[in-house]
């Protein structure tokens, strides 16, 4: 019988500065949306939700970042434990696309994942209710391709445009990562001797 324990799912969102990752978070996790720009303060925040995938009760922890820290390392602590991560660009806006690769070079540097060829990435392609697209689906495809075949979703934060999809492969395929990682993991405890136990019995003959 499949275990039915509680699974904590971390997430991160990594991107640019104003390509809408605490707008996705929010539309994803509170169904709300606001036009009001605000810098996310500090250098990152977190959300929860809790998600049915496969019919198991997971629980999704979402990191979202100050997208200004680019090139300033967030920490260690701050990555590690991940079991996806989501690489947000901006549709209009060409040089946040650009800046993709080196989110996921800082990721797998600072993660340091234990399979680090297969580590789940998910793309979202965010503000497709934009119209002066600049960068074409092909593009963005191609590049997730050259990747190690990445899922790739546009989406609309503002108008809840594949938004749950995109979150759905994300529960996924953090699911997945979070299984492989427990079966690494099961090895028994150690057995931990304390003082008393390594002094020798009184009487005894050894």
């Amino acid at each position: 019988m499949a275990s039915r324990k509680k699974v904590l799912l971390k997430v991160i969102i990594l991107g640019d500065s104003g390509v809408g990752k605490t707008s996705l978070m929010s539309q994803y996790v509170n169904k709300k949306f606001s036009n009001q720009y605000k810098a996310t303060i500090g250098s990152a925040d977190f959300l929860t939700k809790e998600v049915m995938v496969e019919d198991r009760l997971l629980t999704m922890q979402i990191w979202d970042t100050a997208g200004q820290e680019r090139f300033q390392s967030l920490g260690v602590a701050f990555y590690r434990g991940a079991h996806c991560c989501v690489l947000v660009f901006d549709v209009p806006m060409p040089n946040t696309f650009e800046s993709l690769d080196s989110w996921r070079d800082e990721f797998l540097i600072q993660a340091s994942p234990r399979d680090p060829e297969n580590f789940p990435f998910v793309v979202i392609g965010n503000k497709i209710d934009v119209e002066n697209r600049a960068v074409t689906a092909k593009r963005a495809q191609g590049w997730c391709n050259s990747k190690g075949e990445i899922p790739y979703f546009e989406t609309s934060a503002k108008e809840a445009i594949n938004v749950e999809q995109a979150f759905q492969t994300v529960a996924k395929n953090a699911l997945a990562q979070e299984t492989e990682v427990e079966l690494y993991n099961e090895f028994p405890d150690p057995v931990k001797l304390t003082d008393n136990q390594n002094k020798p019995k009184e009487g005894c003959g050894c």
